[in-house]
């Protein structure tokens, strides 16, 4: 692979190496404890200065897939990545067991009467307006998803504060009287992460995100929320399991 110090389509060069080496090591070319080819190699490889191969395995060491050891080289970490399991109606609470904590933090609101629509359509609006959550959850102090959630707003009065205080949707949810909801539907995309996303998520430019959007309802079907959910590909694998509703 020879490149240039910027793609065609403007993509800076030390993101594709990045990104090509964060795919042998995702997929298992490089395992756990191998030690990366050294920077003169790298440049060789992909017909680059090193200083562009030191900007990219520098990044690959901002999302802890590397470690740069002093007088060795730089090796592939152990790293820990949560499996967050997607069901009918699994939190994520329960993906990620009783020794780690999650908290999340409420970053805007607003409610919309004319939101876009996807949204309208999805949540069955009917002219009614819609409650849009923007927040960040973590794990043990790491962020691990940025989502953006709209709710049918006239179900859901006073959720944001609620939210701000309890930290937790299902939480807050219960305290409106809405004891249970199911995911009804699933999709996941992936694609880099913009600037926000990476300030947000703490994240090094081009990270890669998995991206869910996701239907949830009450029991009865009628449609509750409707949301896209950012989870950093180096963090976060999701296990999408839809079992049958009783």
């Amino acid at each position: 692979m020879s490149t240039q110090s910027r793609s065609p389509s403007g993509y800076s060069t030390w993101r594709l190496i990045a990104e090509e080496l964060r795919r042998e090591i995702a997929n298992g070319a490089r395992p756990v404890g191998s030690r990366l080819p050294s920077e003169h190699e790298l440049a060789e490889r992909f017909g680059v200065h090193r200083n562009t191969v030191r900007q990219a395995v520098a990044g690959l060491v901002a999302e802890g897939l590397v470690e740069s050891r002093r007088g060795s080289g730089t090796f592939v970490t152990q790293g820990t990545v949560l499996v967050h399991r997607i069901g009918a109606r699994t939190r994520l609470t329960d993906s990620i067991g009783p020794s780690s904590s999650a908290t999340a933090q409420l970053l805007d609101w607003a409610i919309e009467a004319e939101p876009e629509p996807r949204v309208i359509d999805r949540l069955r609006l009917d002219g009614r307006p819609a409650l849009r959550l923007e927040a960040v959850r973590a794990v043990d102090g790491t962020p691990v998803s940025r989502a953006t959630s709209w709710f049918v707003a006239d179900l859901v009065p006073g959720l944001p504060e609620l939210f701000e205080r309890l930290g937790t949707v299902t939480g807050s949810l219960r305290e409106l009287g809405i004891t249970d909801y199911v995911r009804s539907s699933t999709t996941v995309g992936a694609r880099h992460a913009t600037a926000a996303e990476s300030e947000d998520l703490e994240l090094p430019p081009g990270a890669v995100l998995l991206v869910v959007r996701s239907l949830d309802t009450l029991p009865d079907g009628t449609p509750l929320s409707f949301g896209s959910t950012r989870f950093p590909a180096t963090r976060v694998e999701l296990d999408v399991e839809h079992a049958l509703i009783p």
